[in-house]
């Protein structure tokens, strides 16, 4: 077991799903290792806070795409509600559902970049 692999499972994503996608090791930790010099959550963070909702939307689109593709379920999930919210053009739940998607990508980054 790689140690990327080791890393989905502490992290509760899908190695296998995303390794069938890709279709090796090294493609996943090529596009793991673009993950984490991303700056799509910066974008999104930076949105939230001057309180622009269609900008909050296309960032939080795009990570959740990102996230999926990379097999990341366990932030999937928080940066598909928040982008759900932010579709309707409403910034009301978003900072609480922000907050939520702020520690799994915290959590994410620290884990991940403990195993490249």
């Amino acid at each position: 077991m790689s140690s990327l692999e080791v890393a989905y499972n502490e992290l509760g994503a899908d190695y296998s799903d995303v390794k069938k996608r890709l279709m090796n090791e090294a493609l996943v930790e090529r596009f793991v290792g673009k993950f984490l010099e991303d700056q799509t959550f910066a974008s999104l963070k930076a949105a939230l806070e001057a309180k622009d909702a269609e900008a909050a939307f296309m960032a939080a689109h795009t990570l959740k795409g990102v996230c999926q593709n990379l097999g990341l379920s366990n932030l999937f999930v928080p940066v598909r509600d928040l982008t759900e919210v932010l579709r309707a053009g409403s910034l009301e739940g978003a900072d609480e559902l922000f907050s939520q998607l702020e520690e799994q990508y915290e959590r994410t980054v620290s884990v991940i970049s403990a195993c490249l």
